[in-house]
């Protein structure tokens, strides 16, 4: 990832998406550009107009705290794309050379007791993932819930990958523009807080060639975090299920995330779910015995 090209990228996409009425500023004439001017963006952050130049042309090196905030508030930004400026003018004061000298990291273990959590709530569809979005494990019935992931062998256990490159995914999420859009600003997150990591940066690549969505999306600099909320997805043996999910990170500097999928009491969905992990030990024990039957031969 090279990190000025995205700098400069996101501050002038944030830009172009503020109008001088929006601003506060008075509009003389007539203007070729939608959003601020460079000139405007520097008055409101009280900086010059040379100093915001360079900071658009990706150069945050030497940064202050105070100069980010002024530009967040000039930039209108909410919380997540104040965190994610932050994140950028981080990556950007570490030493490069050595950052890409680095070794890329090792995918982190789940620890035995983060996987007994997991499998001890049967009744809820849980997994662990990391930041690159890859399904590290799930229990039972989150796998049956993302079946049709598994089931794809392009997907590699990545939900993003779903997403993006199974056709399945846009029968299973009802709203996939939607979870489409979120998974592309979650994925920029990861990628200013990570530049170096190569592994994520060849994801990004991957998906850019192979998806014309991803690409226009990802061409847009929006970011996303996912906490908590509700998808509505689309089984193919249970059908529609309305479920909320609610996605935690591990306090062990992993980068690890529990995500959790959960039904309300008395919900159509409730009812969906306890089918699945129905469906789910019927099929378990029928590959068991499959499994046995060709051990024996």
């Amino acid at each position: 990832m090279d990190n000025r090209a995205e700098i400069s990228a996101f501050l002038k996409s944030r830009r172009d998406k503020i109008t001088p009425e929006q601003a506060g500023l008075p509009v003389y004439g007539h203007r070729r550009v939608a959003g601020l001017r460079r000139n405007e963006v520097a008055t409101l952050a009280g900086v010059s107009v040379e100093y915001y130049t360079r900071l658009e042309r990706g150069n945050l090196s030497g940064v202050s705290d105070s100069v980010l905030d002024a530009l967040a508030q000039a930039l209108r930004l909410d919380d997540t794309e104040r965190t994610h400026l932050y994140d950028l003018a981080r990556a950007a004061n570490a030493t490069p050379a050595r950052a890409r000298r680095r070794p890329a990291p090792a995918r982190p273990a789940v620890r035995p007791s983060v996987q007994r959590i997991v499998d001890g709530m049967p009744g809820m569809p849980a997994f662990v993932k990391n930041h690159r979005f890859d399904v590290l494990v799930a229990n039972p019935l989150g796998r049956a819930l993302f079946s049709e992931m598994y089931a794809d062998p392009v997907c590699g256990a990545n939900t993003v990958r779903f997403v993006f490159l199974s056709p399945a995914a846009r029968r299973f999420y009802v709203d996939w523009e939607r979870i489409a859009k979120g998974a592309v600003g979650a994925l920029r997150i990861e990628a200013g807080k990570n530049p170096y990591d190569r592994e994520l940066s060849n994801l990004i690549g991957e998906l850019s060639t192979r998806s014309d969505a991803f690409r226009v999306m990802w061409g847009a600099h929006d970011v996303h975090v996912f906490h908590e909320g509700t998808k509505r997805l689309r089984h193919p043996v249970v059908g529609e299920l309305e479920l909320n999910f609610e996605s935690m990170n591990l306090p062990d500097g992993s980068g690890l995330v529990v995500a959790l999928y959960n039904a309300a009491p008395g919900s159509e969905a409730e009812d969906g779910l306890k089918l699945l992990a129905s469906w789910s030990a019927t099929a378990e024990a029928a590959d068991v015995q499959a499994a046995e039957a060709d051990s024996e031969n």
